[in-house]
């Protein structure tokens, strides 16, 4: 059964989710836990991986998984198959903690799974990031109180069926998709501190959305090859250009022919790099010698923030250095179509800047190729 069938991967947080309902906006760390405990909260993530599985088993697809013990998957496997085998006996532990999902992951990755399906939010999704990085196709099935980063399925059903059409090859796009680190003790007081910690190799369905030239819909990467050659083709002279994080920013300075941070801001003029990874100081130190400036950023996340969420190093003041009209916005029409019709949005903490950014704005989506789409805070 193992040498025939498809190998996936399955990891539950089996305490994903529990700080939602009694008000803690998650549970990373112990003492939190046992706060959300004591509140009266209860595990949601094993139901939200059944409601997975149901969907992905009524699609007949066969197949063998690599689980983990007790409430990290197996109690809710054993419902479904028989078909299974753990990837580690026990826990290090008396409870799972973050060391069991990295090591599953990572023992997942040598068995040679072809996917990953995990139940969890942003810090399980950052743990297999971690782990595995872009070597392993990973696709999650929402569960945590916070759902920032791009890797997850709209709803639990929606995962498993995924998943299913991935491993019987009805689905065979994978893409690279944003794992967001939130500071969850800000969060807890209100205020969303994000920024982008990795990406994930996702399946994705394709969007109904066609390239109006060819009537079929191109490649994320030629997408974003285009979206280069437009900003490119277009960069004045003696103007300094901050480079947020993203792999469609990132295209533009493959095509300058310069290394780009993935994560980071960069500063390019002319061409030629001017710093890379660069924090708030050395853009302010930079604006300084360079008073002509521009921006251009890519919708960040699964929510469409563009400014506030893994670039947190265009600040308010760096923001108001560079002026609205000199801010560039880069999206692939993936991306546009994954906010179903919802504003792109700007959080930078500073609502009356925030205020002053809302309203419409160009949106570079291929070669000569532009949308105006409304920006809101």
């Amino acid at each position: 059964m193992v040498s025939t069938a498809k190998k996936i991967g399955l990891i539950i947080n089996p305490i994903a989710g529990m700080g939602g309902a009694v008000g803690l906006k998650g549970t990373d760390g112990k003492d939190t836990l046992e706060k959300a405990l004591s509140l009266g909260a209860s595990p949601r993530a094993p139901e939200r991986a059944r409601e997975a599985l149901d969907m992905f088993f009524r699609c007949g697809t066969e197949a063998f998984f690599y689980t983990c013990p007790q409430d990290m998957g197996e109690n809710v496997l054993k419902e479904y198959t028989k078909e299974y085998e753990l990837v580690f006996p026990h826990f290090k532990e008396k409870a799972s903690s973050r060391q069991d999902t990295l090591r599953a992951a990572k023992r997942m990755e040598e068995l040679g799974v072809e996917l990953i399906l995990f139940a969890g939010g942003d810090g399980t999704a950052r743990d297999i990031c971690e782990a595995v990085g872009l070597r392993v196709p990973v696709l999650g099935i929402p569960a945590g109180v916070k759902i920032h980063s791009a890797v997850f399925a709209v709803t639990p059903k929606k995962a498993g069926e995924l998943a299913a059409r991935f491993l019987d090859g009805k689905v065979r796009n994978l893409k690279e998709s944003e794992v967001m680190d939130i500071d969850e003790e800000a969060y807890r007081k209100g205020e969303v501190k994000a920024r982008l910690f990795g990406y994930l190799l996702v399946p994705w369905e394709r969007s109904k959305v066609q390239c109006r030239k060819s009537g079929s819909m191109m490649t994320e990467r030629v997408v974003q090859q285009a979206i280069a050659e437009e900003v490119v083709s277009t960069m004045d002279e003696g103007v300094l250009y901050l480079l947020g994080p993203g792999t469609t920013v990132k295209a533009i300075a493959d095509r300058l022919g310069i290394e780009k941070s993935l994560l980071g801001v960069d500063a390019v003029l002319d061409g030629m790099s001017l710093g890379r990874d660069l924090a708030e100081k050395d853009i302010l130190k930079l604006l300084d010698e360079y008073p002509k400036v521009k921006t251009v950023v890519s919708p960040i996340g699964g929510q469409g923030y563009i400014l506030g969420r893994g670039n947190l190093q265009l600040s308010p003041r760096v923001i108001r250095n560079v002026g609205k009209e000199n801010i560039i916005i880069v999206a692939t029409p993936q991306k546009i179509a994954s906010l179903h019709g919802a504003p792109l949005l700007v959080d930078t903490g500073d609502s009356s800047l925030d205020m002053a950014l809302v309203g419409v704005y160009p949106v570079i989506t291929g070669y000569r190729e532009k949308i105006f789409y409304r920006v809101e805070a």
